[in-house]
């Protein structure tokens, strides 16, 4: 059926065994449950609440949505539950009191709201205190939680199905990896007590400290880490297959492709940059490979980081914009020689990718750019050190300050990018250029003379000349300058070794 789904265009979400609900709908129902008992007890105003997701970024307040969906559907949604999984669903009335009276939303012009005019009339309100998106969030990792232990679904089908179900860039399983598991199990505790709700008590693992365990899918069905999980370390595989969200490819001729693949845009997020820090780790010493292309699935190199992620605070989001820096840094310690395809967009964490190879090849009509500042952000990995070292302070600043973008042409120019791409596949030019490098340049040399051009620009220039001489020194005793020179004096191309 997952194949079916494929071959459809569609994307298959595993559900294990029949449940009320199954992934979303029962993940979305405590949502509603609370929602409703919000209003039961007279907490918030539905302005109020709305005001409050509103400011959060959402084009939508929660009421509004029950409005332009139809109250009577949430309504039936808490009593269908109530019937088949617990009477507790059945606490909330304000729903079903209001589809009753035939106040359903925009389907009958009126609901929370005034829907006369086509349009939902909402009363400008200042945004509640009483609820806040942790409060969702904890309500929503508890079901995730409870249908892991139930054996309903795995960690992985519960984030997709969110995902994609519920149109967000992320789901509780990713909120549950930046939280604690006392952090949870302390809000959960809090909204039980609040709102008088057995549905809103923490799930089994989340009262044992089991949080972890159960959202990297180390539960039993019975909600209890299996004592095989703790004897056995299972071997996880050091990149990514073909067709993830980053994945490595190895081509004939010493070339490999390192192809970010989230399309439409193939923004990067924490999953991209684990996978590429694996990457790195498994051809770091493969012999076999002698130059690596890091492109983007398509016809674009990627729009940048993903900042539709959820970060707890401001430590959090300090540790991920680290964490992406430090990978940026392996990337250009990486001892083999990197070319990046610039097509289409290269923006802010692409760019910041792209200035950690080696060579960069541009497209004519590419886009390059530093959007951070007009969002509230700088550059986070590595572009405000990375970039003046390679064009110059005031280039750099030009870039970052003003967020302008450049096309190929001007990067070119001011040093940001090594050469043109002509027309044509930009990809198919990139491994071309790749084999002709992997054929010509000596490995080891090419190994020293990226650790002189990286570390000698770090060092005083006295040092970083001992460095370059030490170089020399140890390159004299390799097998590939006798056969560079020997290649050289009869008049053919070099057969290097990498010895």
């Amino acid at each position: 059926m997952a194949e079916v789904c494929g071959k459809l265009g569609r994307t298959a979400v595993k559900v294990l065994k029949d449940s009320p609900g199954f992934i979303v709908n029962r993940l979305n129902a405590a949502d509603t449950l609370m929602f409703c008992l919000i209003l039961d007890k007279g907490m918030a105003t539905p302005a109020e609440v709305d005001a409050y997701f509103k400011s959060q970024g959402l084009p939508m307040g929660p009421y509004e949505l029950t409005d332009y969906v139809g109250i009577d559907i949430a309504a039936d949604q808490l009593n269908y539950f109530a019937g088949v999984l617990s009477p507790e669903y059945g606490k909330g009335t304000t729903f079903g009191r209001m589809a009753k009276d035939g106040q359903l939303g925009k389907k009958t012009g009126k609901g929370f709201y005034d829907w006369s005019t086509g349009k939902a009339a909402v009363p400008k309100a200042t945004p509640t205190e009483k609820v806040t998106t942790m409060d969702l969030f904890a309500l929503e990792i508890n079901e995730a939680v409870k249908l892991i232990e139930e054996g309903v679904a795995k960690p992985e089908d519960v984030e997709k199905g969110m995902v994609l179900g519920m149109n967000r860039p992320f789901g509780p399983i990713s909120v549950a990896r930046d939280l604690t598991n006392a952090e949870v199990k302390s809000k959960l505790e809090e909204l039980a007590t609040r709102f008088d709700c057995k549905i809103f008590v923490p799930a089994q693992a989340i009262q044992e400290g089991k949080l972890r365990d159960a959202i990297e899918g180390r539960l039993s069905p019975q909600g209890v880490a299996p004592q095989a999980a703790k004897a056995e370390v299972k071997a996880v595989p050091s990149a990514p297959k073909a067709g993830g969200p980053i994945f490595l490819e190895r081509l004939q001729g010493g070339v490999a492709r390192v192809v970010l693949n989230r399309p439409k845009y193939n923004t990067i997020n924490g999953e991209v940059l684990d996978g590429l820090d694996r990457i790195i780790t498994e051809i770091w010493s493969d012999s076999e490979i002698r130059v690596v292309v890091v492109t983007g699935e398509g016809s674009i190199f990627s729009s940048g980081a993903d900042l539709g992620q959820f970060w707890s605070n401001q430590v959090a989001f300090m540790e991920y914009n680290r964490k992406g820096e430090r990978i940026m840094r392996r990337l250009t310690e990486l001892p083999k020689l990197t070319i990046a395809v610039m097509k289409g967009y290269a923006l802010g964490g692409a760019l910041e990718l792209a200035a950690s190879c080696d060579i960069r090849l541009a497209t004519e009509d590419v886009q390059i750019g530093f959007p951070e500042v007009t969002r509230g952000i700088v550059p986070g990995w590595s572009g405000t050190q990375r970039i003046p070292r390679l064009i110059g302070l005031t280039q750099a600043a030009a870039m970052v300050l003003t967020s302008e973008w450049v096309r190929g042409t001007k990067a070119v120019e001011i040093g940001l990018a090594t050469k043109l791409i002509p027309a044509g596949d930009p990809d198919e030019y990139a491994l071309k250029y790749a084999s002709e490098l992997a054929r010509s340049q000596a490995p080891v040399a090419v190994m020293l003379a990226k650790r002189l051009l990286n570390k000698g620009a770090e060092v005083p220039s006295d040092v970083g000349l001992e460095m370059e001489a030490e170089a020399q020194g140890i390159l004299f005793g390799t097998e590939d300058i006798k056969e560079g020179v020997a290649a050289f004096l009869a008049k053919r191309k070099p057969e290097f070794k990498g010895k």
